[in-house]
């Protein structure tokens, strides 16, 4: 009579893909140190207007919070999510539209 050994299975480590993480609008700004493209951003455009009316800390902590597990890929930033359906909504874009 055989006996079968019991295989267990392995846990495999894979490295996930980088994520944007999410930063808040009242991170302290040090002026000369904004990216190419904040620095080119004008007050007057409406995507930047909007931006600045959402309460973006409260709404993307509540969107955070649903994502606790370590496993897995990363959930991608809230604020990209979010963003992404607030244009959608806006400009009545389809699913395919607004990610080209």
């Amino acid at each position: 009579m055989q006996v079968q050994k019991e295989l267990k299975p392995t846990k495999s480590f894979h490295k996930h893909a980088s994520t944007t993480q999410y930063v808040s609008p009242n991170q302290l700004i040090l002026v000369g140190f904004e990216t190419p493209f904040e620095q080119q951003l004008t007050k007057n455009n409406r995507w930047v207007k909007l931006n600045s009316l959402i309460p973006w800390d409260k709404i993307v902590c509540l969107y955070d919070s649903q994502f606790q597990s370590k496993e897995g890929r990363p959930a991608i930033s809230g604020k990209v999510v979010l963003g992404s359906l607030i244009i959608k909504h806006i400009l009545h874009l389809t699913d395919e539209e607004t990610i080209h």
